[in-house]
């Protein structure tokens, strides 16, 4: 076991480990700390606590010292600077008429080097761009094509749900997210219902998965062949989050009768017959 504390460089920005050297240190409070872009002011996000050696990813740096008035000074004075860095350049994108559009700007603690972050739908020639910035800031330049995702990652906003950007509020990295985790939780296949701001799948179909997965297992499909406490009969609706399935019984006429799936016994399984996502045209806000 080692001991950690986490620290973070943007309010939306990723957690990151470092030694604190047998200091204590409080959620909120800052440090300077060295990292590959060199020296930073970053915010404790988690204060000192123990995690095993192999979660530990390379060399595991240390805390260099608490950050006292004049490290914060500097730091407000760069967040002014990156305003400012970021209206001129917005302003030489458009006089050169590049198709890219500008996200965000960082000005590294000790004003080394100020990062530009922008997206563009293909590959930018943004040579000229660079020397027009650092012939007016004379520091190093640095710009980098980001994603969808990190755009809206950066900018924040709300999602459908009426909550923060689960990016800018607590993810750390973007986990793959597919297709079929709509298809599995039964949601619509409308793109419209099922994708973020950003445009791509949303990143919440992640966090249920692994519990749809095991419902899947436990459940009956439909067209399963089942005996319920009223008799034999065939599965013919499911409800894999209540665990609620509608049974046809053998001779029956009538409505289908609702059991949950802990009170029959399976006689017969329906390994080709999948549960049906909702209508992909449906307009009923789901």
């Amino acid at each position: 076991m080692v001991e950690v504390i986490g620290v973070k460089f943007r309010s939306d920005g990723r957690i990151y480990s470092f030694s604190p050297k047998g200091e204590r240190f409080a959620v909120g409070s800052y440090v300077i700390v060295t990292t590959s872009r060199g020296t930073e002011c970053g915010e404790v996000a988690s204060e000192n606590h123990n995690v095993p050696d192999s979660q530990i990813v390379g060399q595991l740096k240390e805390v260099v010292r608490a950050a006292n008035q004049d490290d914060l000074k500097k730091m407000r004075e760069n967040r002014e600077k990156e305003k400012v860095a970021f209206e001129f350049c917005e302003k030489k994108i458009l006089e050169r008429g590049l198709e890219m559009k500008l996200v965000d700007v960082e000005v590294c603690f000790d004003a080394s080097k100020i990062l530009f972050f922008f997206t563009a739908d293909g590959r930018v020639d943004f040579r000229e761009l660079v020397k027009d910035l650092a012939g007016h800031f004379h520091t190093r330049i640095e710009l980098r094509q980001i994603g969808v995702r990190d755009e809206a990652k950066m900018m924040g906003g709300l999602g459908i749900c009426g909550q923060p950007f689960c990016c800018s509020r607590f993810l750390s990295d973007f986990q793959p997210v597919s297709i079929k985790m709509a298809k599995e939780q039964g949601l619509s296949l409308n793109p419209a219902k099922i994708s973020g701001t950003c445009g791509r799948l949303m990143c919440c179909l992640k966090y249920e998965q692994d519990a749809y997965e095991f419902l899947d297992k436990v459940t009956p499909r439909n067209g399963s062949y089942v005996d319920t406490p009223e008799g034999k009969g065939t599965v013919v609706d499911v409800s894999l989050l209540t665990g609620k399935l509608k049974v046809q019984l053998d001779g029956s006429e009538g409505l289908p009768i609702t059991v949950h799936r802990d009170e029959i016994n399976i006689i017969r399984g329906s390994k080709g017959c999948k549960r049906k996502p909702q209508d992909n045209n449906s307009d009923d806000g789901q």
